[in-house]
């Protein structure tokens, strides 16, 4: 009888649960222009800043050991007239399309590449130290949202002054970017041209140097290849990185004073030969950065 029982209720269990996962998920309409923002880092520090308009605030119901963060996320919203309103989680997978968003959701209008000319003017505080080192990175193609994301995260973290990318070809900044910088593209200015070459060669008259980055030193011709170890940082430097599949163009390469490779620590199988962009530009940027930390500005 008892097992008849079990049975039972283990069948009124499963067309419970059934009936509820067929239960369609309501749509929530969204402002004309508006994107979502997902994940904790994006949405908190987009509602610190002032770069974008803000609609609302979706919070996931009942978040038990993230109570503190959300409360947190309340008090924000709130300073800012933000409205909040608390979802299941099934709705806020289904606003942010099943992206990790833990428990946050951010309606707001979309970051936009800054200008060049934008580009030109100087940082608050840079009156202060000229003559202090500037490096700038350049991104050629960077189509993937998850490596824009992480080369925005490394170059905010080691101190680049501006990040410029190509526009033809090239991701925009859509919330994964946001998510995969954790959140350095809500408080770091990201600019774009639309011709590439007459850009670095402005900057090359500049007095400015111009270097390339290559993962097979064999593929580069007529620009000299050292590596990223054997670079010393003595004047103002933009650091150009290539697209994922086929790295800088040649038109590209031939406006740079020298390529630099990462040196490999072993003898490397065929098909194993480089590394992902952005965990390759983070080694680059640390090799060059890290000599502002030993002179000083």
């Amino acid at each position: 009888a008892n097992r008849e029982l079990w049975r039972s209720r283990e069948g009124d269990f499963s067309r419970a649960r059934k009936k509820l996962e067929g239960k369609p998920v309501p749509i929530i309409e969204r402002t004309k222009g508006s994107e979502i923002i997902f994940g904790i880092a994006p949405c908190s520090l987009a509602l610190s800043q002032s770069r974008r308009d803000l609609f609302r605030l979706f919070l996931k119901q009942g978040s038990g050991s993230r109570q503190l963060v959300m409360s947190e996320f309340v008090l924000q919203a709130t300073a800012r007239g933000v409205p909040v309103h608390h979802l299941k989680r099934r709705e806020l997978d289904a606003l942010c399309r099943g992206r990790v968003h833990q428990g946050v959701c951010l309606e707001a209008t979309p970051l936009r590449f800054k200008s060049l000319e934008e580009a030109e003017k100087p940082d608050l505080g840079d009156e202060e130290s000229p003559n202090r080192q500037l490096i700038w990175l350049v991104l050629e193609q960077i189509q993937d949202p998850m490596n824009l994301g992480a080369l925005l995260r490394s170059a905010y973290f080691l101190g680049v002054d501006r990040v410029v990318t190509s526009r033809r070809n090239s991701c925009p900044l859509t919330p994964t970017v946001s998510k995969a910088s954790s959140g350095a593209m809500e408080v770091f200015d990201v600019y774009s041209t639309d011709d590439l070459q007459s850009f670095l060669k402005a900057k090359t008259a500049e007095g400015w140097e111009v270097v390339g980055t290559v993962s097979k030193p064999e593929d580069v011709e007529n620009v000299p290849v050292i590596s990223c170890l054997e670079f010393r940082w003595n004047k103002p430097t933009i650091i150009v990185i290539g697209s994922e599949g086929d790295g800088l163009s040649l038109e590209t390469q031939l406006l740079c004073h020298r390529m630099l490779a990462i040196p490999p620590g072993r003898a490397l199988h065929p098909g194993i030969e480089s590394l992902n962009v952005s965990v390759a530009s983070g080694i680059i940027l640390h090799s060059i950065c890290s000599q502002k930390l030993r002179h000083g500005d």
